[in-house]
């Protein structure tokens, strides 16, 4: 039986290149970056060349590059500093959209509990974002806008330069999530009108446990963790050397081959898309074509995604119906929701992540086996018949 690791929007698999890089800060080059002896100097020209690629793939100055332990940290960081900065203005609103990560959107939950106010913008059934929405929410309080760069469920890209500039010109700062679209498309910060950008580096081959904030320099929130003088002394505790060295190299080895791997996913994508529309109702969730290269999401009506994922890794594809982040939960996604569909829709939700080592064999042999197993579950399904029953009465 074939395999298929269709989750690559959760996890990516650590490239040999990371490995490769890793490996001697680990073993010769272990030593501790703020140590003066050559090991520890090594290490910290370790840290300098990967803090220094993070920046040429992004666009940014070195010195606008903090490493932290993730997406979700940087997100915290980003939101809680700003708001602290806000705070001190009097300027107590913030404005995001209703499909952020949960990482963003707890963070607001939290701050309204400490008396700011949070807006939380409609993206339609598109699932993007209005600059003119953003735009109408600005007011004399507002001290924050965060707005995705992608979405990790229906990968809807967001008009982020739009919204940038509207930020730039209003005096408002502007951060944007780009977990999922560091490493797969091109990013300008600068160009972009971006004050901060949070990035995760296990998105795109290296390890889990590493990512980075970009802030532009000037902006000078609280330090997140006190007590030593890494990152520039606004984030304290001995680096992770060997995941910031593989985070380096992962995001230059992802910006060498863009152009390369949007091109090829890309294409499977939309064939997979194309034999999948081909089960009687189902939709396509988000933009058609402002999406990134390897998100698959669609719904299949009568069908309930745990039993579509537990089948389908019956087949040998590693698939998801949504955020890895909320896979416990039995709630339909917030994201689906967001655009429009019914609970009952959006139960029926499948994400599939394209990887840049996919063949056209891959997408075949999901497209083989996944017309039979929703055949298989709407047979079992007591919506599905009363879906049919509706049909043939309306008939």
């Amino acid at each position: 039986m074939r395999y298929v690791y269709a989750d690559n929007a959760a996890t990516t698999p650590v490239s040999k290149k990371v490995v490769d890089a890793m490996l001697p800060y680990m073993t010769e080059n272990f030593g501790n970056p703020s140590s003066l002896y050559s090991i520890g100097q090594k290490a910290n020209q370790g840290v300098k060349k990967a803090r220094q690629q993070v920046a040429a793939a992004l666009g940014a100055n070195e010195n606008e590059i903090f490493f932290t332990s993730g997406g979700s940290e940087a997100d915290n960081w980003a939101i809680r500093g700003v708001a602290a900065l806000g705070a001190k203005k009097g300027k107590k609103h913030i404005i995001t959209s209703k499909i952020e990560h949960h990482a963003v959107l707890h963070t607001c939950a939290a701050l309204e509990k400490q008396g700011f106010s949070v807006t939380y913008l409609d993206v339609y059934e598109n699932g993007i974002v209005r600059p003119e929405d953003v735009r109408n929410a600005i007011t004399d309080e507002t001290c924050l806008v965060t707005i995705m760069y992608a979405n990790n469920e229906i990968g809807t890209i967001q008009p982020i330069a739009e919204i940038g500039a509207i930020c730039k010109e209003k005096g408002v700062l502007f951060h944007t999530d780009a977990v999922q679209a560091v490493g797969h498309v091109k990013i300008d910060v600068k160009a972009e009108n971006i004050d901060m950008l949070s990035l995760s580096g296990h998105k795109f081959h290296a390890v889990k446990g590493v990512g980075a904030l970009y802030c532009r320099k000037g902006i000078r929130f609280p330090n997140l963790i006190e007590g030593g003088a890494q990152e520039s002394g606004r984030r304290a505790g001995t680096e992770n050397v060997p995941g910031i060295v593989g985070l380096g190299v992962a995001i230059t080895d992802m910006m060498e081959n863009m152009e390369e791997n949007e091109k090829k996913v890309s294409a499977l994508r939309d064939r997979l898309f194309e034999g999948a529309s081909k089960i009687s109702h189902s939709r396509i969730n988000g933009d058609r074509v402002k999406r990134l290269p390897g998100n698959f999401s669609m719904c299949f009506e009568g069908v309930e995604g745990e039993s579509l994922l537990l089948m389908l890794d019956m087949n040998g594809i590693s698939a998801s119906s949504g955020s890895a982040c909320t896979s416990g939960s039995l709630d339909p996604s917030h994201v689906l929701l967001a655009i429009g569909l019914k609970h009952e829709v959006a139960h029926g939700s499948l994400r599939l992540s394209l990887g840049e080592d996919w063949t056209q064999e891959d997408v075949d042999w999901i497209l083989e086996v996944l017309p039979g197993i929703v055949d298989r579950l709407r047979d079992m399904s007591p919506l599905w018949e009363h879906i049919m029953e509706e049909e043939k009465a309306h008939a």
